[in-house]
């Protein structure tokens, strides 16, 4: 079928809207109507080229919501009408990862997928009779999507499917960050830096786990006062006193939990700082240029603060974002403020700058 999609031709130019070709989904596969797409962070990284793993031509796109038009041979986990949310982080169930309760990091297609292709190392997409890769498994800014069903997790009908696609990176991986990699304890005091969704979703998390002080920091007022809506006790315009601060608030020691969810190697070590001595838990959710290293004085660490990362908030996509998406239809997750922008595929690269300019959380594709 011929598609409309917004194609990464080459690092550093925009993103060209066309269209292209997509196969039936085969054995295994679904096909999906894309409903909503958000234009997330991770986008703009590898389309800028600063992701090493980056590699184009590609069709973008990950943080997706549609409905399943059709299924492959042996597809049993999704079926034709099913409201869906596209994984990234797949969840195939049998693997060493996903039999273990420790690891959200399922193994069963990684290989390919960050090749670009899909699980038989084969593409659905072409363009002239040329093939052309997938992103992330996903190819979400797109009329339609191929997926293995692995990655996908059916939701409930009743979730509006535009709310539904940050669940599909953003803001799972923040929940997440607070309620499965740090597994925030009841009564704690935490510190978020950085109040874009990743960062908004960390302090719903915390909110969520019954954390009693929950801190967020970042250089926006707008963000900020986004922040107290969504559970922040206090907020903060970060600056150079920054860990200072927090350490006075906190009898001298720091934290309990600490989130960074900025992607900026800086910020990294300032959360690992603000941890608290003795049982601190420092988590990083952003991704960090191609090249750069996390610096952290060995007497942070001997002095009891651990840190850890997160990816895509340790969340196991297939079975725990649809526990997240009824958390938001039982009314104790506002998605709807969290939805900045809606705009259209064409305006896929005005909603890479009105990222880049931190106008807004989070901008939304939809599709007519």
């Amino acid at each position: 079928m011929r598609i409309r999609a917004a194609v990464l031709e080459e690092f550093g130019s925009p993103l060209v809207v066309q269209e292209v070709d997509l196969a039936d989904p085969r054995a295994g596969e679904v096909l999906v109507r894309l409903a909503a797409c958000g234009v997330c962070h991770t986008d703009l990284y590898t389309a800028s080229g600063a992701d090493p793993t980056g590699y184009a031509p590609c069709v973008l796109g990950h943080e997706g919501a549609g409905v399943v038009e059709r299924v492959g041979g042996d597809v049993t986990l999704v079926a034709p009408g099913d409201h869906v949310i596209t994984l990234f982080a797949p969840e195939c169930g049998t693997c060493v990862h996903c039999l273990s309760g420790r690891t959200n990091r399922c193994i069963a297609i990684r290989d390919q997928q960050g090749l670009g292709y899909l699980p038989d190392g084969t593409v659905r997409l072409s363009r002239g009779g040329e093939p052309l890769r997938h992103f992330m498994g996903t190819s979400t800014f797109a009329e339609y999507t191929v997926m293995p069903e692995i990655a996908l997790a059916r939701v409930s009908r009743e979730a509006p499917l535009d709310g539904c696609a940050p669940f599909a990176c953003g803001l799972s991986t923040g929940i997440g960050a607070a309620l499965y990699t740090a597994q925030v304890a009841r009564g704690s005091t935490c510190v978020v830096f950085g109040a874009g969704l990743v960062g908004l979703g960390a302090v719903i998390g915390c909110r969520l786990a019954g954390a009693e002080r929950i801190v967020a920091v970042d250089l926006s007022e707008d963000r900020l006062a986004q922040a107290r809506h969504h559970g922040a006790t206090e907020t903060r315009v970060a600056a150079t006193d920054t860990v200072d601060w927090i350490k006075s608030e906190t009898g001298g020691f720091g934290a309990d939990y600490t989130f960074e969810a900025t992607g900026l190697v800086s910020v990294m070590r300032e959360a690992v700082e603000a941890a608290r001595e003795a049982w601190g838990l420092a988590t990083m959710c952003g991704v960090a240029g191609k090249g750069e290293v996390l610096e952290v004085v060995p007497r942070f660490l001997i002095t009891g603060r651990r840190v850890t990362g997160s990816s895509f908030g340790g969340v196991k996509g297939r079975t725990q974002v649809p526990l997240l998406v009824d958390r938001w239809l039982a009314g104790e997750i506002d998605v709807e403020s969290l939805l900045s922008h809606r705009i259209t595929l064409d305006e896929v690269n005005h909603g890479f700058e009105l990222m880049h300019n931190q106008d807004g959380i989070r901008s939304v594709i939809t599709f007519g």
